[in-house]
């Protein structure tokens, strides 16, 4: 009964609601920052609020697909605006490291090379970065749906480098960290299954 009043519920929301609600909040993030009341070093800040959003909404859309199959709540027609948000945010989070905070661009080669966190942020950048190219009606139908769902299966690497990124970030020990990667392995685990229950046996 619950599933299919959050599944009734949910036809009555359309999807670019999605899109606005995000947009808005990266445009009144930035104007907190500008108008100091963010902290003392809103510039990192943002980086922080972003980041934790972009990772946030890759969590949400990690869990579309755990929620269908054990709880029977389908989200599914919510996917692409959670992925494209997620995207967003992590563009978002970029270029404020790049324009506002590293400022000089010879330095920057340099922090995504000595800083391992960096590195490792940067490169689930790049995992996430066709995906958001592709995360359309007309790629889908260029490269067949088959090559374009094994293209997006990047993300899973992409969320554990996001994690793992929050992770590093942090100074000493934190749970909010950890409690985001764990989230992102539990809902890998729960996608994976072994190779023997996928195997159907052929009669003899």
């Amino acid at each position: 009964m619950i599933a299919q009043a959050i599944n009734r519920a949910a036809r009555r929301v359309p999807t670019w609601a999605i899109y606005i609600l995000c947009g808005a909040h990266i445009g009144w993030a930035f104007w907190l920052a500008a108008s100091g009341q963010l902290g003392p070093e809103p510039v990192k800040a943002l980086e922080h609020v972003y980041g934790e959003k972009a990772l946030q909404l890759i969590v949400a859309g990690l869990a579309i697909t755990p929620l269908l199959k054990f709880a029977r709540v389908n989200l599914v027609r919510f996917r692409r605006a959670v992925g494209l948000s997620a995207f967003a945010y992590l563009l978002a989070h970029l270029l404020v490291w790049l324009v506002l905070d590293v400022r000089v661009p010879a330095e920057i080669w340099a922090d995504i090379v000595k800083r391992p966190y960096i590195t490792v942020g940067m490169a689930g950048f790049a995992l996430l970065l066709p995906l958001a190219l592709t995360s359309n009606d007309w790629s889908v139908r260029r490269m067949g749906a088959q090559a374009w769902r094994r293209l997006h299966k990047l993300v899973y690497p992409a969320a554990v480098l996001g994690a793992v990124h929050f992770v590093m970030l942090v100074k000493g020990f934190q749970i909010e960290p950890l409690i985001y990667l764990g989230a992102v392995v539990v809902l890998l685990l729960m996608r994976w299954k072994p190779i023997a229950a996928r195997t159907r046996r052929v009669p003899g």
